[in-house]
């Protein structure tokens, strides 16, 4: 790979996609952004709302709080937010700017207007439709796929924007099928840092900010509070602690911003505080920390692109692990050392499911990065799983595959059974 190669600019590129700031849990908040650009469609406060969400969103949102609420939780709570305070503009931060004045009007409307929320009959994993109508107009925002993929809008029934339809969503990003484990540690040994500054840089203090958060203060199950106190503080403790305290104040309604990965605020804060621990421990210089980080992100979207953006597989298992690598390379990993540790953390990890936005994250969080250290630890002990135990197979490569087949196919009933149990059905 040379720094002119038209696959060097497309890993860029995915970074640049991918890290991109978010207040609050990013499904929450895709409904926020909803709901503020329908309300800038229709011009004045809707009568009634109706909401239609695919099974994937219902379940990310029903158990998390909507930042800047003073503590309201579920669909309800995240549409009336974006039509009281939201601001549009500002997409996966649209609730970033809401005043104390404004946040008991959210509840005030909450209360007094009907918000009918409606499960999506259709097959798509990410999918929001909502209708703001008063007696006499009325607008509607579509999205799909991702978070701030607005694919149409309308008012009084008249289209004004349509996107061109794609067999699926996802496929806007970059050509991430270009990723595979050899260049992406290729990409981190010859990138020119400048390059990719910026987001790295932004990620490494967004997300280092929420994670000291979690730790000074009572947010979740204070799950890495708890690691700490009950583990001690050696290295592979804190990392666990740091990636879970992150975790722990955002899914408690933290209202300072991280940077996702993945459409994820857990796995952006996954990805990068292990890294940033073990960086810290090595006293490596912060080129080496910026090229573990850009490994790790990148080893994450790698996983997740097989996957998708919403499943029944816990998306922090594929952060667990890219931190894992980043790890690896840290201590010197090349490429063997950080395919072995991916494959090892993935057979250890890859059964979590996803049973949404909430608390116990932040311990799913610390069981994936565990799983990480401990696939490269393996590693360095001579240690490893081999092709045939389970779904590992020869190359890490075709264990991703094999992971994301299982995840994207295997799964999918897996989903609609957690979605039916977490709706008392």
């Amino acid at each position: 790979m040379k720094k002119d190669d038209a696959q060097y600019k497309s890993y860029l590129k995915v970074l640049r996609e991918e890290l991109v700031p978010a207040m609050g849990c990013t499904e929450p908040i895709s409904i926020a952004y909803a709901a503020a650009k329908a309300m800038e469609l229709l011009g004045k406060l809707p009568e009634q709302c109706r909401i239609e969400v695919s099974g994937n969103i219902i379940k990310n949102v029903k158990s998390v709080v909507v930042p800047n609420t003073n503590g309201l939780k579920g669909i309800e709570a995240s549409v009336a937010a974006g039509i009281i305070a939201g601001d549009a503009s500002k997409k996966l931060e649209v609730l970033s700017n809401i005043t104390k004045e404004m946040k008991p009007k959210i509840r005030e409307y909450l209360l007094s207007h009907p918000i009918a929320v409606v499960p999506a009959d259709n097959d798509m994993i990410f999918y929001i439709d909502i209708i703001l109508q008063n007696s006499d107009q009325w607008s509607e925002v579509i999205i799909e796929g991702y978070h701030t993929n607005i694919t149409q809008m309308k008012l009084n029934g008249k289209v004004l924007f349509q996107a061109e339809r794609t067999e699926n969503p996802d496929n806007n990003f970059s050509n991430q099928g270009l990723l595979n484990i050899k260049d992406i540690v290729e990409f981190a040994n010859i990138a020119d840092i400048e390059d990719f500054r910026e987001p790295i840089g932004r990620q490494i203090a967004y997300n280092s900010t929420i994670s000291e958060e979690g730790l000074k203060h009572n947010w979740g199950a204070n799950v890495g509070k708890t690691i700490l106190k009950t583990y001690g503080t050696n290295i592979a403790m804190r990392a666990k602690a740091a990636a879970a305290a992150g975790s722990d104040a955002r899914m408690g309604g933290c209202e300072k911003p991280v940077i996702i990965v993945s459409g994820s605020g857990n796995q952006g804060i996954t990805a990068v505080l292990p890294v940033i621990e073990y960086a810290k421990e090595l006293n490596v210089s912060e080129d080496k920390l910026y090229r573990a980080v850009a490994l790790s992100d990148l080893v994450t979207i790698y996983q997740k692109t097989g996957i998708g953006r919403l499943s029944a597989f816990c998306g922090a298992v594929c952060a667990g692990c890219g931190s894992g690598a980043g790890i690896a390379y840290l201590h010197g990993g090349g490429y063997k050392e950080i395919a072995h540790t991916i494959v090892n953390a993935l057979a250890i990890v890859s059964g979590i499911v996803c049973d949404g936005a909430k608390p116990s994250c932040a311990a799913k969080i610390a069981a994936s990065v565990d799983a990480g250290i401990l696939g490269y630890e393996m590693y360095k002990n001579g240690q490893q799983f081999r092709s045939g135990d389970g779904i590992v197979t020869k190359g890490v490569d075709n264990t991703i595959s094999n992971v994301g087949r299982m995840a994207r196919e295997g799964m999918k009933s897996t989903d609609k059974e957690i979605l039916k149990i977490m709706t008392g059905h």
